[in-house]
């Protein structure tokens, strides 16, 4: 299935099986939270909303259950779903792509083969957590996914979060497999991206918003945002700008978008809460966190508020 975009050229969608373009799920991609019901329930119907909107707002690309989609809490049936939903509402339209990761092997393969069934355009497989493989083990888990299904596949590299890094020589050997196209950037090691953006054709997106403009300036390929589940069209006006050739104007937007970032992002609450406060009251398909999670309180759903209407009034 070829993916069709509103602007093929721009964005660098293309087909699954494919390595030659520098964006295989376009530029702008959302990391979409999970939307629930009020009673803690899978909502479809929410999720197909949200997706529209940000399909809508220019997001290219979607990410679900992620870290921000709540993966450690929501079921495989669950995650199923939620891919069948939004493939439904936006696909041909906008990259979907499928968190799939966990740290069993196995079980990530189980998952890989099912949003495939589901309808998934391509992958989002996260470094096994907690066990911390050394990195040939690690290597051997990523290839045995890669060789599990069709679909192309972007490696999570997040030590923050798994305790494991991907180190730049395992990404060099990893880039050789004809579906590990791309990286979902979160080591906050832009010496060692370069390394690796030099030697291949890795197509790396950062999930660190603070890192939009310096990542795309160097080569990188967009992002995965958490932020651009609030602020979809703001944070791909850093892109447009850039690739207008307007430099001065990208690094305006970026600057302006920090201090909502920073309140989304590093305010000490993971990112899936402060997006779903924010959701909620802008009245938007959002839901409850599931716990251990626990909702925003009331001042940090202000300081949210009072950030994110600064930066969209400019």
């Amino acid at each position: 299935m070829e993916l069709q975009s509103r602007d093929a050229e721009t964005t660098g969608m293309t087909t699954p099986s494919a390595k030659t373009s520098a964006r295989p799920f376009g530029r702008a991609l959302c990391a979409m939270i999970t939307p629930f019901t009020e009673d803690g329930l899978l909502d479809p119907d929410g999720a197909q909303a949200l997706a529209e909107r940000l399909v809508a707002d220019g997001c290219e690309g979607l990410v679900l259950s992620g870290t921000t989609g709540e993966s450690p809490t929501t079921t495989d049936s669950e995650k199923a779903a939620l891919v069948r939903a939004v493939v439904e509402a936006v696909g041909g339209r906008a990259a979907v792509v499928a968190g799939v990761g966990t740290s069993d092997t196995r079980h990530t393969i189980e998952l890989a083969q099912e949003a495939e069934k589901a309808g998934a355009d391509g992958l989002l497989v996260v470094s096994p957590y907690y066990s911390k493989p050394p990195q040939e083990a690690l290597e051997a888990h990523f290839r045995e996914i890669a060789d599990a299904s069709g679909l192309p596949l972007a490696l999570y590299d997040i030590p923050g979060r798994t305790a494991t890094r991907i180190e730049p020589e395992t990404m060099l050997r990893l880039a050789a497999h004809p579906r590990i196209v791309a990286v979902k950037d979160c080591a906050y090691d832009l010496l060692g991206t370069q390394k690796v953006l030099a030697r291949t054709d890795l197509a790396y997106y950062t999930g660190c918003e603070e890192f939009i403009l310096p990542l795309y300036a160097v080569g990188g390929a967009g992002y995965i945002s958490t932020v651009a589940n609030a602020v979809p069209r703001q944070l791909r006006g850093i892109l447009d700008a850039f690739d207008a050739g307007d430099t001065a104007e990208a690094a305006r937007r970026q600057r302006h978008a920090i201090p909502l970032i920073e309140l989304m992002m590093a305010s000490g609450l993971p990112g899936t809460v402060t997006a779903k406060a924010l959701l909620t009251a802008l009245g938007l398909p959002s839901g409850p966190v599931r716990a251990p999670l626990r909702p925003a309180g009331r001042e940090t759903v202000d300081g949210l508020l009072a950030a994110y209407e600064r930066l969209v009034a400019t």
